[in-house]
């Protein structure tokens, strides 16, 4: 006789997101001593997946990430959805909740060349080197550190962004750690430290997603949550929800645990890289008012060509 299915995890279809579902199943069965049977995946082809000759801010921003799988999970017709965290808008429905953060990855970005790995990272780019990126924070932060550089539009996942890599549309191309080493890629790319290069906000972080009065998935859930992660994660998304960041909006936060409290580093850029202004903070997890006093603390102090692409605490 056939298991019952006791959770259906909605997610995105490219390889990055059903191998970051399966990495949640299993957790969850794990956790639970449940087989991986009584987790069904249930795949949507999401409309951020649709569009990739654009970049996202122009066609809809982060909600096309999320639309679908916010649609089923209204309906029904889903117990809870996976997400990629930093790609997910920092004001959500009050009807969700992120009932759970997975374990944190790797922060990081890797530098993915075209020709031959160099461990020199952005020293090794050569001069005028045309680099391949739809996000603004890679755009502006490279541009920051090498002028000389010259970006390109690249959306699509993993594999097609390598693609027109090799292709030779670009001498090189920015990907998150995380994602590749999910996809079993691990050595792809040279590193970037977050020292000398900030990561998007939750950068690394799977969170899963349910509807805020289904008590009984939230307390399924809720054996996957890894505190730390989770403390990491949003008071770095707190930092970019009181600064009114959106997808226009070149921001790089990375938030770390010492000594018990959160230490965090971000930097704002202009759109062009020229213009950059960075601060940092130290607070107690559970200091709700760390990331706004550093939110207040940036904007006071960037330029105009800065603060136009951030509306303060009443962006999304």
């Amino acid at each position: 006789m056939t298991q019952q299915t006791i959770l259906k995890l909605g997610t995105r279809r490219s390889p990055l997101a059903l191998a970051q579902a399966e990495e949640t199943r299993a957790r969850l069965c794990a956790l639970h001593g449940w087989d991986s049977n009584r987790i069904e995946l249930v795949p949507v082809l999401a409309s951020g997946d649709k569009v990739t000759d654009r970049p996202l801010a122009d066609v809809g921003g982060k909600a096309l990430w999320t639309k679908e799988l916010d649609e089923w999970l209204a309906q029904g017709s889903i117990h809870a959805a996976v997400h990629s965290l930093k790609d997910v808008e920092t004001i959500r429905p009050q009807s969700l909740v992120i009932a759970a953060v997975l374990p944190r990855a790797d922060k990081r970005d890797r530098l993915v060349f075209r020709q031959a790995q160099d461990e020199r990272g952005l020293d090794a780019l050569p001069h005028g080197a045309t680099v391949g990126t739809s996000a603004p924070r890679r755009a502006a932060q490279l541009l920051n550190l090498r002028p000389d550089c010259r970006v390109v539009t690249f959306r699509g996942n993993v594999a097609t962004r390598l693609g027109k890599l090799t292709a030779g549309e670009a001498d090189a191309t920015f990907l998150a750690a995380a994602g590749l080493s999910r996809l079993g890629q691990d050595t792809v790319g040279v590193a970037l430290e977050t020292d000398d290069w900030l990561p998007a906000p939750a950068q690394g972080a799977i969170a899963v997603e349910c509807r805020a009065d289904d008590a009984q998935t939230r307390e399924l859930l809720a054996v996957l949550d890894h505190a730390p992660s989770r403390a990491e994660v949003m008071a770095e998304r707190a930092l970019l929800a009181a600064l009114g960041g959106g997808c226009n909006s070149p921001i790089g936060v990375v938030c770390n645990h010492v000594d018990g409290a959160l230490a965090m580093r971000a930097a704002l850029f202009s759109p062009a890289g020229q213009e950059r202004v960075e601060g940092a903070a130290l607070f107690a997890a559970d200091h709700a008012s760390g990331p706004q006093k550093l939110a207040e603390d940036l904007l006071g102090r960037a330029t105009s060509g800065i603060t136009a692409l951030f509306t303060g605490p009443t962006g999304g």
